[in-house]
């Protein structure tokens, strides 16, 4: 019997699966109520089940028993790689089951960004719909016109099947080589991140965060971006550098930006970015539907469940 700590809530059936086999401790640290417990259990902790929490080299540091991290997410950049890899401690992730749940959510961003749907709505809501909307007010199309998609991993090429077979749109995509999508043959096309940004109305963002895509979105390639062009960012925050993107909006260069994640998050209430305009903003909601959510929850305990018992996990991360 292992000890786990878990610092993100499970569902009670999945907390009794892991209870059955396991010793477990669950304290959230995002909740300050919470915090002392957490850190009291990491001496011990064999094992952390997951998400939305920075498990950093200090915090691995206090936790010399730990075997395995399962994390409830596909994204691993809150966790430290390296010492991870070199202390042999496994890392485990939850890619596929939320893939098309998030490309459902970026294309619903991109959808409300560009026909301007929270203005209208907050016409209607506050009772300013007084008669037909003129001009001022028209959003633009989406369908039959050129998208860029940066990334063209699972997420990536289940947005473009959405673009190029539901909408009928020219797809472009940068990646660090070709994509072989057989449904997707003839249309998508790859391309370099500058042709991307120059060609495309609506730019996308899917990619991971690394050190390389950490501000890729900045004032050069904001500038590259054709005038009048849409960014929508449903990956991380980190890959667009907020004051930049302020920067382009203010000067109309971009005619807006859906954004469902942000550098910080949560979005401080200070943020410009939070009331602008030409912004629609999501509360980091890519994968946030009840079947989503639990499928996600089943794999991290599957995968947890598999490294304590020498089994392979259906879904490790490869360090």
């Amino acid at each position: 019997m292992s000890r786990v700590l878990v610092f993100r809530e499970l569902p009670e059936d999945l907390l009794a699966r892991l209870a059955a086999a396991h010793e477990v401790t669950v304290a959230n640290p995002r909740k300050p109520e919470q915090h002392a417990a957490f850190m009291a259990a990491l001496p011990t902790a064999q094992a952390l089940i997951g998400s939305s929490f920075p498990i950093t080299d200090q915090l691995l540091g206090q936790a010399p028993l730990l075997e395995v991290v399962s994390s409830v997410s596909v994204g691993v950049d809150n966790y430290p790689l390296a010492s991870l890899k070199a202390r042999g401690i496994a890392l485990c992730h939850t890619p596929d089951v939320l893939t098309e749940t998030t490309a459902d959510t970026i294309f619903t961003l991109m959808l409300a960004t560009c026909r301007r749907v929270l203005e209208l709505a907050s016409l209607v809501r506050e009772g300013r719909w007084t008669r037909n909307i003129g001009e001022d007010l028209f959003g633009w199309d989406v369908h039959h016109k050129t998208v860029a998609i940066l990334g063209f991993g699972r997420i990536g090429q289940a947005v473009a099947r959405r673009a190029a077979l539901g909408f009928g749109m020219q797809v472009l995509y940068t990646n660090r080589s070709a994509v072989q999508a057989p449904e997707l043959q003839g249309k998508a096309r790859h391309v370099p991140l500058a042709q991307a940004l120059a060609d495309a109305d609506i730019v996308v963002s899917t990619l991971p965060l690394t050190p390389e895509t950490h501000h890729l979105i900045n004032d050069a390639t904001l500038a590259q971006m054709r005038p009048g062009a849409f960014l929508i960012n449903g990956s991380r925050g980190g890959i667009v550098d907020s004051a930049a993107l302020l920067r382009a909006l203010d000067s109309g260069h971009l005619r807006g930006a859906g954004l469902d994640v942000f550098e910080p998050e949560p979005l401080p209430l200070d943020s410009p970015l939070r009331a602008h305009p030409r912004v629609t903003p999501l509360p980091h909601a890519g994968s946030a539907t009840h079947e989503t959510r639990r499928a996600m929850a089943e794999m991290a305990v599957d995968n947890l469940l598999a490294v304590l018992d020498g089994r392979a996990p259906p879904a490790a991360y490869p360090l």
